[in-house]
């Protein structure tokens, strides 16, 4: 049975992590405020852009452009977004198990797949596995706010990579952000730009551009897919510091049943102790009477 000493140390201890973890707490809610804001407010124009270049891509003219051509998809990149930073409970393991998943099945497929790292977590897991391929690792995107600067290298990156026939198809998976508790993976294509699902006498309604339809295009698709990317990540960021406030609140709460748990058999321990040495004394005087 440990000495009371050593439990009076555990006890310490973990009330120094009870104060670790509460304080990881607060300083994520804070954080959650800011990213759920974020990307609450950019979701509208994501969403409407996307339906916009979606209509276009429906009544784009086969090789209008190069970014809304789909193709037999046997060359595929995808960009696995995870977070730069742990303590955010299954926010990682569940994005790369979901890989995993997807990957068997393509490959099973005969398809070729190659991956974008973002994310330290990412790049560790990909480190320690030889099978895959990663062509390309980006972190530390996610230590402080996101920066659109930085989101449009990568999407760039992206472009440049389809435009130059290297790939097929490029997707994305990542947490999508629901709330505090819960997140969604989801796989998502983001080249070629998957054309709106209407009825056939609505496509044949056009519009009139202005410069030219094949300025406009040019103009615009890279501007949604950097903005596509930037939801992305600010939905993966919103997802973490919700996934990190939780798994924190949950530890604090496990930290001070086991201090009450402990302080419960320390105080059991040292009232037998007491009771011990009362005894030890009583019998002491009265082996002296005897």
């Amino acid at each position: 049975m440990p000495s009371l000493r050593d439990m009076r140390r555990k006890i310490q201890a973990v009330k120094s992590t009870e104060k670790i973890t509460n304080t990881m707490k607060l300083v994520s809610a804070a954080k959650f405020r800011r990213a759920q804001i974020n990307i609450l407010n950019l979701r509208p124009y994501a969403y409407r852009m996307a339906e916009v270049m979606s209509s276009l891509a429906l009544r784009a003219e086969p090789g209008t452009h190069k970014l809304l051509e789909s193709k037999e998809e046997n060359r595929i990149l995808v960009m696995v977004v995870t977070s730069d930073r742990g303590l955010c409970g299954a926010f990682n393991s569940n994005i790369l198990r979901r890989f995993e998943s997807i990957y068997n099945e393509l490959v099973g497929q005969g398809k070729s797949v190659d991956i974008v790292a973002v994310g330290r977590k990412a790049r560790d897991f990909f480190a320690r596995r030889g099978q895959y391929k990663v062509v390309k690792v980006f972190t530390d995107l996610f230590l402080k706010n996101v920066k659109y600067e930085d989101v449009c290298l990568i999407a760039d990156y992206l472009v440049e990579e389809f435009m130059a026939d290297h790939y097929d198809a490029v997707y994305a998976l990542y947490n999508e952000f629901k709330s505090a508790i819960k997140q969604e993976i989801i796989f998502e294509k983001l080249i070629p730009i998957k054309p709106m699902e209407v009825k056939e006498q609505t496509a044949k309604i056009d519009f009139i551009y202005e410069p030219s339809k094949d300025g406009i295009l040019e103009e615009l698709l890279p501007l949604h897919l950097r903005t596509q990317v930037y939801r992305i990540f600010l939905e993966s960021s919103a997802s973490e510091h919700g996934a990190r406030m939780t798994a924190m609140d949950n530890a604090t709460k496990n930290a001070g049943e086991l201090i009450r748990k402990l302080t419960l058999e320390y105080n059991k321990a040292r009232q037998a102790s007491i009771t011990k040495e009362l005894l030890e004394i009583v019998a002491g005087a009265e082996a002296l009477n005897a």
